[in-house]
């Protein structure tokens, strides 16, 4: 796990070393443990390493194949590395580490651009071809590793973080206004856009070349996709059960493999619960670690949000040498300069308890394993899916869905909100933005299944990838690599062809509903209803104590909506109601803060939205001028 950067000059003028080093320090977080830089004219390359496999200088970055002509900078883990290398030592390659770093950099000038296909696990990585002077850019699968790139007059710019293409000098942080409509409606982005002008995030699952003579990025090459499918003829849900707990074992030993200690979130959920008993049974008295909150001033459903005593519970079951800490009203407070430093640009959701729930496993392991993924793959948001499950064709799906997934701002809102930018807004339609999420996932749509796996299917594009991007940076903030088992190729490859009636129980109860019971009463009904991932409580009978497998699901979320009208309502007007929160250059003030007060008054749960603009004013401060926690 590192940090790497890298830049490319158009008109053959040599790489910068010394801005090559700027990148490098910007993005020492990400790799304590050793740095290096390579160039070879106009190509420049740097690394900040976090050293996980092969401890030794043999595992130094940049690395050079033997003969010289392929250089690697690599962040990740490929777990098949072993397997991969096996079969290209019967191949005539041969080896001077033990590191992942060389298998691929072995594969790829073995296989070229395809060698990216055979990898198993999370990697962004790029290749420089010194005789055909032709650099190499991939991001894994699923986009469990960020890659950032920006294209300026002078060259291309590459790097694990914006801050790494910050350094380099040529851009500049500017707010881009479509990216900031983007985020304020979903509270995360669909595009690879950010929050930042002319820095793009290079999409999952696609690789590109930049051949000599090009002046511009051509557009990346996608070689994977999610493609969730209805099976014509199932099997009988006991081969599905038992090739499910097959393959979950199988994720968890690879991802097991490591020269340094391995931990395990263990949130009190049956995702992490599972990781953990399976991670137990090879690894006795494994470090876990947790997050709780204080909810003396809690109320409603966020009474709940305290999953802490289950956690302790399955610490007892699996013998873990368990870890935890207590987040209060104005940790949130104390944290955000750091936490917008490190996470760049906002997504999805509360992020603050992920960067002090790192930060508590990153005194004491290197890796840490998450159960994130397993929702998204298995049908752990039944409520969700369920609000579109009958439509009469793919447009009411999306305008169904595009409702729900208004997080922030409503239509009916927006021109109003960013009064101030509106003329450079006007033509972005972001019904548009949530449509094209589904441009490569055609199917026909002729039953409730196939609707629900286009819902699977976004959620992987968006929620999950958005889930992904904060995982990596708040736990690279604190140089600790988070994997993800859940997330193993064979393991999703079989996941995407469950049957829907094997994730979900209610799927015909909601079917009649939504036929027969108009309005109100089908509200409720979505509201109540908690089942899913019906195939994963089944195949983790054996390991997950009875009261965890059945428990309702619960996400890591602070009671901020409490906080935010208690403890914390000072903090909330302080930075929201300023007379000079920078957030006011681009929204408009009467229109954000009436909203913001609907909150504070009791009248709406704007939680979510208060956390956003919360984020965004620091954002501003830390990046546009002013800041104050940057680092």
């Amino acid at each position: 796990m590192c940090g790497i950067a890298g830049i490319l000059r158009w008109d053959g003028s040599a790489a910068d070393a010394e801005a090559l080093q700027r990148m490098n320090d910007a993005q020492a977080h990400r790799g304590p443990d050793d740095e290096g830089i390579y160039t070879d004219a106009a190509l420049g390359f740097a690394h900040r390493r976090l050293a996980i496999l092969d401890l030794s200088a043999a595992g130094h970055q940049p690395m050079a194949a033997d003969d010289g002509r392929f250089v690697i900078t690599y962040n990740g883990e490929v777990y098949n590395f072993r397997e991969l290398r096996a079969e290209l030592e019967g191949l005539g390659r041969s080896f001077r580490s033990t590191s992942d770093t060389e298998v691929v950099l072995q594969a790829y000038a073995q296989w070229g651009p395809v060698a990216v296909e055979k990898f198993n696990g999370m990697f962004a990585l790029a290749v420089w071809d010194s005789r055909e002077k032709e650099l190499f850019l991939a991001r894994d699968r699923y986009g469990i590793k960020p890659l950032y790139c920006a294209e300026t007059p002078g060259g291309f710019l590459f790097a694990s973080e914006v801050k790494g293409i910050l350094a380099e000098g040529s851009v500049r942080a500017k707010m881009d206004l479509p990216g900031l409509l983007e985020y304020m409606t979903f509270q995360n982005f669909f595009t690879d856009r950010t929050l930042f002008d002319g820095v793009r995030l290079f999409p999952a699952g696609t690789h590109v070349t930049i051949r000599r003579g090009q002046t511009s990025m051509p557009p990346p090459v996608r070689y994977w996709d999610y493609r969730f499918v209805e099976p014509d003829k199932p099997a009988d849900q006991r081969e599905y059960i038992e090739e499910l707990d097959r393959l979950l074992r199988q994720a968890v030993n690879r991802q097991l493999v490591s020269d340094v200690e391995v931990g395990v979130y263990l949130s009190g959920g049956m995702d992490s619960g599972s990781l953990t008993a399976l991670a137990a049974r090879k690894l006795p008295y494994i470090k876990s670690f947790t997050c709780g909150f204080d909810l003396s001033s809690a109320s409603g459903i966020e009474l709940s949000y305290d999953e802490r005593a289950n956690a302790e519970f399955m610490s007892y079951v699996y013998k873990t040498e368990h870890y935890e800490m207590v987040l209060k009203a104005g940790d949130m407070e104390r944290v955000l300069g750091r936490l917008a430093w490190h996470l760049e640009e906002p997504r999805v959701g509360q992020s603050y308890p992920n960067f002090y729930v790192a930060q508590l496993a990153g005194k004491f392991v290197k890796v840490c394993l998450s159960g994130t993924g397993g929702d998204e793959l298995f049908g752990g948001y039944p409520w969700r899916y369920y609000r579109a499950v009958i439509n009469e064709n793919f447009e009411d799906y999306i305008d169904k869905y595009y409702r729900f997934w208004q997080r922030l701002i409503p239509n009916r809102d927006i021109q109003k909100v960013f009064a101030p930018v509106w003329p450079e807004l006007r033509d972005v339609w972001t019904r548009d933005i949530f449509r094209d999420v589904f441009a490569n996932h055609a199917s026909q749509l002729r039953r409730p299944e196939d609707f629900v796996n286009h819902s699977l299917y976004f959620e992987c594009k968006t929620f999950l990838h958005g889930l992904l991007v904060v995982d990596d940076k708040l736990s690279m903030a604190h140089s600790l690599e988070v994997r993800v088992p859940f997330l193993d190729n064979d393991l999703v490859d079989f996941a995407m062809n469950i049957p829907v009636s094997m994730k979900l129980g209610n799927l015909g109860e909601v079917i009649r509903r939504n036929e027969n019971v108009p309005g109100y009463k089908t509200e409720q009904y979505f509201q109540r209803t908690h089942d899913g991932k019906l195939l994963l409580r089944k195949a983790m009978e054996k390991y997950i104590p009875e009261t965890i497998l059945r428990s309702r699901k619960q996400g890591f979320s602070a009671p901020d909506a409490s906080w935010f009208r208690g403890e914390s309502m000072d903090y909330v007007r302080r930075r929201l109601f300023e007379s000079d929160a920078r957030i006011y250059e681009f929204m408009d003030r009467q229109s954000v803060q009436d909203l913001v007060s609907e909150h504070l008054e009791g009248k709406e749960n704007r939680r979510l939205l208060i956390w956003s603009l919360l984020n965004l004013e620091e954002w501003c401060e830390t990046f546009l001028g002013g800041g104050r926690g940057a680092s």
